[in-house]
């Protein structure tokens, strides 16, 4: 890293990071050198500690990504956040250990045909090992339910983890005569449920978000985080969205809607909450202490919702 990269907003301020308290929070204390078995371990560790959530947005203030904003939500004080907050906080702790860290912004498909703006954030990463054997990694921490370790950029690479499957596929855009892009799109394909599977198409593979390799800046980020946290359109201003990924199971809270899902055999279990249950629930399921004046705005935030149809086990 240059002075330069520093001064024109280029890094992650991996400087400014308190290291440790990083560490502590996500449960790493195995070795810090910048290779790919400690990118693939703290990947793990930040995934299946840092649990995805809005509840800012929910609780009407604003998303900063300043460093020592983040630090005190996500480290100080255990909160979560969504994709901005994680990928940025995950790249200024790798810049720090001496990885080569380069953001990406993503346009989130889950299946549909729509372009949408690109307002997911993941990171390309190189390792100590990279200019030997030319391998470089996909890290996406904060897509709420990430894979628990990196992928290889590489077509058709891909991670398995419990009953979920993940990869990367390729493709070149014509966007006129002599311009054409180059698109990754990572898909997912989970374990079928009662002989159904569940996907985009016909395997069970569903295209999950698409972005291209162009270097994208912190300054970038803030933009995209502006349209997600303000859009009157964008998910995370209609309701709260709280995720969280465990050895072999996911929950996940939409709305006032509690979805566990086994990822081994992709069974769930569906209960709708009753709003003075959604503190409890944060704090017990994923790790999320609200004061009592954010509790009682929650669940105020859970009271306003539209009720959803009973929903059966």
């Amino acid at each position: 890293m240059t002075e330069h990269d520093v001064e024109t907003g280029r890094r992650w301020d991996g400087g400014l990071l308190d290291l440790d308290a990083y560490l502590a929070r996500i449960g790493h204390t195995g070795d810090l050198s910048p290779t790919a078995e400690t990118l693939r371990a703290l990947h793990r560790a930040h995934v299946l500690a840092v649990p995805f959530e809005n509840l800012e947005i929910v609780l009407g203030r604003p998303v900063p990504l300043d460093l020592p904003a983040l630090q005190d939500k996500l480290v100080r004080r255990a909160r979560g956040g969504y994709c901005f907050e994680h990928a940025r906080i995950f790249a200024a702790a790798l810049e720090r250990l001496g990885f080569g860290v380069t953001g990406l912004s993503s346009r989130v498909g889950m299946g549909s045909d729509r372009l949408r703006p690109a307002t997911h954030a993941v990171l390309r990463v190189e390792t100590a090992e990279t200019p030997d054997t030319g391998r470089v990694w996909i890290c996406d921490v904060g897509f709420g339910s990430s894979p628990l370790e990196p992928i290889e950029f590489a077509d058709g690479a891909g991670t398995t983890d419990g009953g979920r499957s993940f990869r990367l596929e390729r493709r070149t855009v014509r966007l006129g005569t002599t311009l054409a892009a180059e698109e990754w799109t990572l898909r997912e394909r989970r374990a079928p449920v009662d002989g159904d599977l569940r996907g985009g198409d016909g395997d069970g593979w569903l295209d999950l978000h698409t972005f291209t390799p162009n270097p994208q800046y912190a300054v970038d980020w803030v933009v995209g985080n502006h349209h997600v946290s303000t859009h009157p359109r964008s998910p995370f201003v209609r309701r709260p969205v709280v995720q969280r990924t465990g050895p072999g199971v996911h929950q996940a809270l939409y709305g006032a809607t509690w979805v566990t899902t086994v990822l081994a055999d992709g069974s769930r279990r569906v209960r709708e909450l009753e709003p003075h249950e959604g503190p409890k629930v944060l704090e017990d399921v994923f790790g999320i202490v609200l004061d009592a004046d954010d509790a009682a705005a929650f669940a105020a935030a859970l009271e306003r919702l539209p009720r959803a149809p009973e929903a059966k086990d």
